[in-house]
């Protein structure tokens, strides 16, 4: 597959992504490589990795515990640390190997390690294929808070090997295909509709729409790298996507949501205000919720949580002015910015996802 290029960085695909790293390992003169991995990674990705890699400069390799919750700064303050005692100056390269957690945390060390060193991102899941690995945005979460903390700033390059796919379980993959059909939703229906059934697509085929998806999410962070304008339509479904995931996170008598999960329940309540709010037809509101609740089912969610999860909405980043913004749809491929939505219109948006 073709490499893609987005504001200063190169996306490279199966195998171009080792020719490629080998080059710009050659091409550049650093003291020492330092590869950030989780204990997963480090099982299954790492070595695969390492044997495709051509340099004599020293390795070093620096494992985080897996997951959201470690995706915090005390996380970062380890990675200094053994950065500092691993002797990297501003000439070493970080090599962030892993899902989004890792891209994000890892990217958001290299940049503000003696106040920025180069680094180059390996996703694996899905999601940090398709989403993670686009648009430059580092950072980590405060407390259970998502992503207050952090940086916009691209990588050398982002290497997108689908071969790493074969290690993931099937609700890390069924978390990443959730972004994709964000971005038929926002785009249009072309793209869309190459989901109506899943049962009828092959490996191929993935690879073809995580291609697709990429370019998608390339050619709105080119047009509003900042998040100004075009950019907000993929926080589609994030807004209370967002505020499940970090209530669900914060509470230990709940099953974690996977980002996906929580926003799949985004955008059926998104749809909803859609319907409500911005003229989205009434039948293609249903034929979301229906395509979505068949390939994730439903999550409990209690009239009790309605108020707590909206108190989180407070903290999204879209907020300005003291408003709470979301992004709606008029209709497939269209997007409405900066809607201001009721306290009751949310309750009703809750009770159509859970009837």
């Amino acid at each position: 597959m073709e490499s893609i290029t987005t504001n200063n960085c190169t996306i490279q695909f199966n195998e171009n992504c080792y020719t490629a790293v080998n080059k710009h390992l050659k091409d550049n003169n650093f003291s020492k490589i330092f590869i950030l991995v989780d204990e997963n990674t480090h099982e299954h990705c790492l070595p695969l990795f390492l044997s495709k890699l051509e340099t004599e400069v020293a390795i070093e390799i620096i494992e985080i515990e897996s997951g959201e919750i470690h995706k915090t700064i005390e996380t970062c303050a380890g990675v200094w640390n053994a950065l500092s005692e691993l002797d990297a100056d501003r000439k070493s390269l970080l090599i962030n190997i892993g899902g989004g957690v890792i891209t994000d945390l890892g990217g958001f060390v290299a940049c503000t390690f003696k106040r920025g060193i180069a680094y180059i991102n390996v996703p694996t899941s899905l999601l940090a294929m398709v989403d993670a690995s686009v648009g430059g945005k580092t950072g980590v979460d405060l407390g259970h808070l998502k992503n207050q903390i952090g940086v916009i700033s691209n990588p050398d390059l982002v290497l997108i090997d689908t071969l790493f796919l074969k290690t993931l379980p099937k609700n890390q993959m069924r978390s990443g295909l959730a972004e994709m059909l964000k971005h038929g939703l926002i785009t249009g229906t072309s793209y869309w509709n190459k989901f109506e059934d899943l049962s009828k697509l092959s490996l191929d085929d993935l690879d073809t729409l995580i291609h697709e998806s990429v370019q998608i999410k390339r050619d709105v962070v080119n047009v509003d790298p900042y998040e100004n304008g075009l950019r907000k339509t993929l926080n589609f479904g994030h807004t209370l996507g967002h505020a499940i995931e970090s209530y669900y996170l914060n509470d230990s008598n709940k099953e974690t949501l996977l980002h996906g999960e929580a926003i799949v329940i985004g955008m059926i309540l998104a749809a909803y205000l859609s319907n409500k709010l911005t003229g989205f037809p009434e039948d293609d509101m249903l034929e979301v919720k229906k395509r979505l609740l068949n390939y994730y089912g439903k999550v409990s969610i209690p009239e009790s949580d309605y108020q707590p999860i909206m108190e989180l909405l407070k903290y999204d980043k879209k907020n300005t002015h003291g408003h709470i913004n979301f992004v709606l749809l008029e209709s497939i491929g269209s997007c409405k910015l900066d809607c201001q939505v009721s306290e009751d219109l949310i309750i009703e948006a809750f009770k159509f996802y859970s009837n």
